[in-house]
C-alpha cells in the first residue's frame, strides 16, 4: 500500500470515528436530521460550503475545462456560489422561521398533507442523483491512489459513504464538515502552488493564463444565448431551493445565523472554487492526452506532488466528496422517513424514527452506487440533480413563503407540470429543458391561481384548498 493510500485510510477512519462518536448525542429524530437545530456560525458556514463544494467543483469542472475550455456558458464556480448568496439573502430567514425539519414540511404547513407527500417524492431523486455523482468521484480518487479499477473503487467508495453517513446524522456531518472544509482548502492551495512552480513560477503562470486558448468569452463561443441562460439558470435557480441548502438553514440556532452563514458560505465557495479552474487551465500544459477528462486533477497531482503533499490533495478531494454525499443521502432519507413512512404508519417512538432514517441512508446509498456505476460522468449527474423537478419546487417555495396565493391543487399541478415538461424536453433533446420547465411551472401556477379565483367567486362555492 502506498503512503498516500495509507494516509487516505487513516483520514477515512478518522471521519468514521467522528460519526460513531457523535452517535451518543442522537436521542431523537430532530438530532439525527437537523442536529437538534443548534448549529452556530462556524458549523453552518462550513457545512454549507463543504456540502456545496462537491466532486463537480473539483473533478467535474476541471474535466469540462480540459475537454471544452471556458465560455460564457461555464457557470462554475460563480453559479453555485451565487446560489448560496441568494439563498441567504432571500430564503434563509423565512425558512428558518417556519420551524421545519425537512423542506417538505413547508408544503404540509401551506398546502396540506397530500402536497407534502408529492413534494417529498419529487425531491428524493435529485438528492440521490447528487449522491451518485459524489460516489463516482470518490471512486476516481480511490482508483488513482490504489490498484483497483474504477468500477471496484466506486463500490468501495459507496460502501464507506453509506456507513459513514448512517451513524451520526447531520450533527456528525456538520462537525466533520469543518475539518473537511479546512483540509479541502489546504489541499487545493497546495496543489495550486505546486502547479504554478512546475510551469515556471508566478510570472510564467500568469503568461500562460493570458495566452491560453481554453478561454473564449465571445458570445458565439458559448452557443445560442438561450443555452447560455440555461447553463446559468441550472446552478443559480435550479439549486436555490435545494433540500441540502434548506437542511443546513433550518439546523441553524437562529435566523440570523442561518442568513449570515449562507452569505459567508457563498463567498467562500467562489473563492476556493476558483482554484480548480486555474489549476485546470495551467494543468493542460503539464499533461498529454487523458482518456477520461475527469481524471485530470488527480493525474496532475500524482505526477507533480511528493507523496506527503499528494496525500493532502487526495484528502482534500475526499473531503469535498464526503461533505456532499453525506448531506444528500441524509436529505433523501429524511424525506422518505419523516414525510412519508412515519406519518403514514403513525410512528411516535423516537428511536424507531432514527432507525428508519438510517435505513433510508442504506437504501439510497445502494441506489446511488448503481447510478454512479452506469453514469456518463460526474458533471452530467450533477446537472441532472440540479435540474430534476427543481423548477416546480422553486416556484411553489417562493410563492408559499412570500404570498398568500395558490391552493393545494395549484401547488400540485405546478410540481407535476414542471417535472413533466422537464422530462419530455430532455427526452426530445431540447437544448433548454430547465428553462422550459421553469416557464411551464410559472404558467401552471398562474393558471391555477386564476382558476382558484374563478371558483371562489361562484355562489356557494366551498373554500379553495
Amino acid at each position: 500500500m502506498t503512503p498516500t493510500a495509507i494516509a487516505l485510510v487513516i483520514f477515512l477512519a478518522l471521519q468514521l470515528g467522528i460519526g460513531v462518536w457523535v452517535t451518543r448525542y442522537i436521542t431523537n429524530e430532530s438530532d439525527y436530521l437537523v442536529g437538534g437545530k443548534r448549529l452556530g456560525y462556524v458549523l453552518v458556514t462550513f457545512s454549507l460550503f463543504a456540502t456545496w463544494f462537491g466532486a463537480e467543483t473539483v473533478i467535474g469542472s476541471s474535466g469540462e475545462i480540459y475537454g471544452g475550455g471556458i465560455t460564457l456558458a461555464s457557470a462554475e464556480p460563480f453559479g453555485y456560489g451565487l446560489c448560496l448568496i441568494l439563498a441567504g439573502a432571500l430564503l434563509a430567514k423565512p425558512l428558518h422561521d417556519r420551524g421545519l425539519t425537512t423542506l417538505a414540511d413547508l408544503y404540509r404547513q401551506r398546502f396540506g398533507v397530500g402536497v407534502e407527500r408529492l413534494a417529498a417524492i419529487l425531491m428524493i431523486p435529485s438528492s440521490v442523483l447528487w449522491a451518485a455523482a459524489q460516489v463516482r468521484a470518490f471512486g476516481h480518487v480511490i482508483a488513482t491512489v490504489s490498484t483497483l479499477d474504477v468500477s471496484m473503487a466506486i463500490a468501495v467508495a459507496a460502501a464507506f459513504t453509506i456507513a459513514y453517513t448512517a451513524f451520526g446524522g447531520l450533527l456528525a456531518d456538520a462537525v466533520t464538515d469543518v475539518l473537511q472544509g479546512v483540509i479541502l482548502s489546504v489541499g487545493l492551495v497546495v496543489m495550486l502552488v505546486a502547479v504554478v512552480m512546475r510551469v515556471g513560477g508566478p510570472g510564467e503562470a500568469l503568461a500562460l493564463l493570458a495566452a491560453t486558448d481554453k478561454v473564449n468569452l465571445a458570445p458565439t463561443a458559448a452557443g445560442p444565448w438561450i443555452e447560455t441562460v440555461e447553463a446559468w439558470a441550472i446552478p443559480v435557480l435550479g439549486s436555490l431551493a435545494a433540500t441540502e441548502i434548506v437542511g443546513r438553514i433550518i439546523a441553524a440556532r437562529t435566523r440570523t445565523v442561518a442568513q449570515r452563514a449562507s452569505l459567508a458560505a457563498g463567498g467562500l465557495y467562489i473563492t476556493i472554487g476558483s482554484i480548480p479552474v486555474v489549476i485546470a487551465l495551467l494543468g493542460t500544459h503539464l499533461v498529454g492526452g487523458i482518456a477520461d477528462p475527469e481524471q485530470l486533477l488527480p493525474t496532475i497531482a500524482q505526477d507533480i506532488l511528493p507523496p506527503v503533499l499528494f496525500a493532502v490533495f487526495a484528502g482534500g478531494l475526499v473531503s469535498a466528496i464526503l461533505s456532499t454525499v453525506d448531506s444528500t443521502l441524509l436529505v433523501a432519507s429524511g424525506l422518505l422517513s419523516h414525510n412519508l413512512i412515519i406519518p403514514m404508519a403513525g410512528i411516535s417512538d423516537e428511536r424507531t424514527k432514527v432507525r428508519l432514517a438510517r435505513g433510508g441512508v442504506l437504501a439510497f446509498g445502494a441506489l446511488a452506487y448503481t447510478l454512479a456505476v452506469n453514469a456518463e460522468g460526474v458533471f452530467a449527474l450533477v446537472e441532472q440533480a440540479s435540474a430534476f423537478g427543481s423548477a416546480g419546487l422553486l416556484v411553489t417555495v417562493l410563492f408559499a413563503l412570500f404570498t398568500p396565493w395558490g391552493s393545494a391543487r395549484t401547488a400540485a399541478i405546478t410540481l407535476l407540470g414542471g417535472i413533466t415538461v422537464f422530462a419530455v424536453a430532455s427526452a426530445q433533446g431540447l437544448a433548454t429543458p430547465y428553462l422550459a420547465s421553469l416557464a411551464a411551472s410559472l404558467l401552471c401556477w398562474g393558471a391555477g391561481c386564476v382558476f382558484d379565483a374563478l371558483v371562489a367567486r361562484r355562489p356557494g362555492a366551498p373554500a379553495v384548498t
